[in-house]
């Protein structure tokens, strides 16, 4: 059984100017008291909206959002066409195929999607994407430039040939993704500009399970996400020695990330060499913090740092490969439950 190490999703930019629209949306079969199809949507990683087939509702999850679908009572009557049942029959018909060509009959089966657009304020310039996972592995990537799809799974290429030879659909794919879904994520970005273009800079601590446990620099409340932060000794970057934990978001809407440092082998008379740099996309000025032991928060036998556990969307990455699949997207208040379910560790 191969094990699968799950990670929230951050779908990173590297640039402070390029804006995101995505869509998660995951289909199950055999999982019981959870809905067949859960769909996610995020602007620059914020969740703005939520459906499932059971409530059948269109949820905004941010005040601007809920006065942008009052504006544009078109786009949330189309939403609840595509959460009622576009998407569902859609995705329960190539459930139904998929397992028929990966020889599968009961069990646990997981469909998912990711789509959207990226835009980029100062260049105009936009990218499309559109991609499927069955069972925590990718099967399909729409080529917006050849109009068909590619099979990442020999079992994918009967559903590759039917959805190529669907003209009618691959346009409207194309549409959508280089027309209409950069124009919502304009729209989103006018209206969410309060919350979405602020910056809040975080608090950083260094911290310490036991005098001998790595020191972890953490920085929590920080918005956007486009943030780096590393170690340094005398002013240059560490590569060795470190381990680069990943952003996470907190309940407010900000989010938190650390970088441990292992100080098994640092001399404490060189412990003054060495600081922690956080940087965060908009703003100049960093954030410098020494590593002094002066300042280290302890803890033992605690965990100091709490994470979300109740994730919106995951990667599920290979550990051999280290390659990013469409992976499990849960409902907000028990996809980590889920998804400890759908892929026990063994």
């Amino acid at each position: 059984m191969r094990k699968l190490l799950w990670l929230t999703l951050f779908c990173h930019v590297s640039s402070a100017v390029k804006h995101s629209l995505k869509y998660f949306v995951t289909a199950s079969s055999g999982v019981p008291n959870f809905p067949e199809l859960v769909v996610i949507a995020q602007v620059d990683d914020v969740v703005v909206g939520y459906c499932n087939t059971d409530s059948k509702i269109v949820e905004a999850k941010q005040d601007w959002g809920k006065e942008y679908l009052d504006d544009n009572p078109q786009q949330l009557e189309w939403y609840t066409a595509e959460c009622s049942y576009n998407q569902p029959d859609l995705f329960k018909a190539t459930i139904f195929r998929l397992k028929k060509e990966f020889n599968q009959s009961g069990g646990v089966h997981i469909l998912q999607k990711i789509n959207g657009c990226e835009w980029d304020n100062e260049t105009e310039e936009g990218i499309g994407f559109h991609q499927y996972g069955y069972d925590g592995e990718d099967i399909l990537i729409l080529d917006l430039k050849t109009l068909t799809w590619i099979a990442l799974k020999p079992q994918a290429v009967v559903t590759k040939l039917r959805w190529d030879a669907d003209m009618a659909r691959m346009k409207y794919n194309k549409d959508f993704l280089t027309r209409i879904c950069p124009d919502w994520l304009k729209k989103s970005l006018d209206y969410g500009k309060s919350s979405l273009l602020r910056t809040e800079r975080p608090s950083v601590s260094l911290l310490q399970k036991t005098p001998s446990s790595p020191v972890s620099c953490h920085a929590t409340g920080f918005f956007p996400h486009r943030a780096v932060m590393f170690w340094r000794k005398d002013g240059e970057k560490l590569h060795e020695d470190v381990d680069q934990g990943e952003i996470l978001p907190n309940h407010d809407g900000t989010f938190q990330m650390r970088v441990d440092l292992n100080i098994s082998s640092i001399n404490p008379e060189d412990w003054r060499r060495y600081d922690c740099v956080f940087q965060l996309s908009g703003v100049e000025d960093d954030i410098v913090t020494k590593l002094d032991k002066a300042v280290i928060r302890t803890n033992e036998g605690k965990s100091e740092i709490t994470l979300v556990l109740q994730f919106s969307c995951k990667f599920i990455f290979n550990k051999t490969h280290n390659k990013p699949h469409v992976s499990d997207l849960t409902a907000p208040d028990n996809g980590a439950e889920l998804s400890m379910r759908l892929y026990p560790e063994t």
